[in-house]
């Protein structure tokens, strides 16, 4: 098997980690307990995934040269996330505990559509990232799939955990974590249709400065606030400190 293909099966199965993250928050008895220390998790993987993978990888790809791509497509990022609030379920973060269930499943809807559209461009910048690495060394591409990998595990989670307990609907869950799965796929296939081995810097850099600007705004106006109204507060720092151990063993790797 040629590289290439070796390259579009590994960015296929990069997508498995996110649907292994979604059983085990589907799995679990206790839903609300899960929510909450998945959103905990997702606070504590979104601050490390900006600290250690993305803000590096932006300065290493732009250069201080570029830093004004940078500032601009973060800002992009964030607005557009914030565009997007328009056309996503409305919610309402409010400081009181006693908000109805169909509050509480708006809520959830909303942090878990726009959490999944970060993802998924973030997922597509690493499967073109890893595709790229493979066709110059398969070994190294396939150890920097694994660390991709772990760290998507927490993601899928999260994304679970919001869906399933908004909708109550186990298969329906699980066919909106498949469709995110498949987002490193598909920025391997961009890679092979292209027919391309490397990818501009330049481009790269501008896509993940637009991520950070948007896992900036999930981090500072969804997960931040529902931390706040959470039930089970403790449960959500565990899953803020599990969050950020898991990010930095993967980057580790």
């Amino acid at each position: 098997m040629d590289n290439a293909k070796i390259g579009l099966l590994t960015t296929l199965l990069l997508g498995i980690f996110i649907l292994i993250g979604a059983l085990l928050a589907l799995l679990t008895k206790k839903k609300d307990k899960v929510v909450d220390f998945s959103i905990g998790l997702a606070l504590g993987v979104m601050i490390m995934l900006s600290i250690l993978d993305l803000l590096p990888e932006v300065i290493e790809h732009l250069g201080l040269r570029h830093i004004y791509i940078f500032i601009l497509g973060t800002i992009i990022g964030y607005y557009l996330l914030k565009l997007l609030d328009k056309f996503i379920p409305d919610h309402d973060h409010n400081e009181e505990k006693n908000l109805s269930l169909k509050e509480k499943k708006e809520n959830l809807i909303h942090i878990g559509i726009i959490t999944s559209l970060a993802i998924m461009l973030h997922n597509i910048v690493e499967g073109m990232a890893v595709y790229t690495t493979i066709l110059s060394d398969a070994k190294l591409g396939i150890t920097m799939m694994l660390g991709i990998g772990f760290h998507n595990i927490p993601l899928g989670m999260v994304i679970a955990s919001t869906f399933y307990q908004s909708n109550e609907n186990f298969w329906k869950t699980l066919f909106i974590i498949g469709i995110v799965s498949l987002s490193t796929f598909l920025g391997g296939l961009v890679m092979f249709f292209l027919n391309l081995s490397v990818i501009n810097a330049l481009i790269l850099g501008t896509f993940l400065s637009i991520t950070l600007g948007m896992v900036i705004y999930i981090t500072i106006s969804e997960l931040i606030p529902r931390i706040k109204e959470s039930e089970n507060k403790k449960i959500s720092y565990v899953g803020i400190i599990i969050g950020c151990m898991i990010l930095l063993i993967s980057s580790l790797l």
